[in-house]
């Protein structure tokens, strides 16, 4: 079942028209969110995160979009898949409707969401061989735009394509000043001696939700410095780990990169504190 602009409907019954401008011209914006027996994990991170990616665009958030009414959307279509016990993968996207070619008729919006069961409820840590490699094809242009999540991810297609074809488990992604930025499906962490960095949004990395709570729970580590700045490819084999994080998966550890081997002792540390973070939110 899918909620189509606020019908649950058949998913053979969810079709898009062909002028949609989300298909048309990727304009659309979209949160992947993650829900446990019917609660939706770090909910106000994603709607607010949500409401500021929809402004950033210049769609109109409808006067109905509250905090509440759009929690209730998604639990509306948790309970019609069967998943209000279950953990679940929600997709909510939202497209401007409509109307004109690169110039829209209208600011008005549409939506979309989709859920689909996860294998499990906690987030856990994946023990399989993760190498991953620079894809140096194109970058992604640092700003604002960069931050949030639309439907424009050519970039990204194309490095899981290159990944696939090279035998890599994930690429890391480059801006235009060759500064490291992200992965293919995450933001990006580096662990030396007891500094754990990452890239600034200034760089255009994705200000993802499980960015931010890794940070919160890092400020709270006394053993431990946070550092917020640029990283050159450089210092990707001078590191002790490296790790990826998203709200899907929670974090993933990087074992291999070219000639470099990666511990994972502080990625299973964070990612128990990650996990009672999960439960309160």
């Amino acid at each position: 079942m899918t909620n189509l602009n606020g019908n649950i409907v058949a998913n053979t019954d969810a079709s898009l028209s062909v002028s949609n401008r989300g298909y048309a011209y990727g304009d659309a914006v979209f949160e992947t969110i993650r829900a446990i027996n019917g609660k939706i994990m770090f909910w106000e991170d994603h709607y607010f995160r949500l409401m500021a990616s929809m402004r950033i665009m210049r769609m109109e958030i409808p006067s109905s979009f509250s905090p509440e009414f759009v929690e209730q959307e998604i639990k509306d279509l948790l309970e019609a898949n069967g998943l209000s016990d279950a953990p679940a993968r929600v997709r909510f996207s939202v497209f401007r409707k409509e109307g004109g070619f690169y110039s829209p008729q209208t600011n008005d919006v549409g939506y979309v969401i989709t859920a689909e069961e996860l294998s499990s409820p906690f987030y856990l840590m994946n023990e399989d061989f993760y190498e991953v490699e620079l894809f140096k094809d194109h970058y992604v242009n640092s700003g604002l735009l960069s931050t949030v999540k639309t439907n424009n991810k050519a970039v990204n297609v194309l490095g899981s394509i290159y990944a696939k074809e090279n035998d890599y488990s994930n690429c890391l992604l480059l801006n235009e000043n060759k500064s490291v930025i992200e992965a293919l499906n995450g933001n990006l962490f580096l662990v030396k001696d007891k500094v754990i960095k990452t890239p600034p949004l200034t760089d255009g990395c994705l200000k993802g939700i499980l960015r931010g709570k890794i940070l919160e729970i890092v400020k709270k580590l006394p053993d431990y410095t946070l550092v917020e700045e640029s990283i050159s490819p450089f210092e990707l084999q001078k590191a002790d780990e490296m790790f990826i994080t998203n709200v899907i998966v929670g974090i993933q550890p990087i074992h291999k990169y070219r000639k470099k081997e990666f511990g994972t002792a502080v990625a299973k540390e964070l990612l128990t504190k990650l996990n009672v973070l999960a439960r309160l939110s």
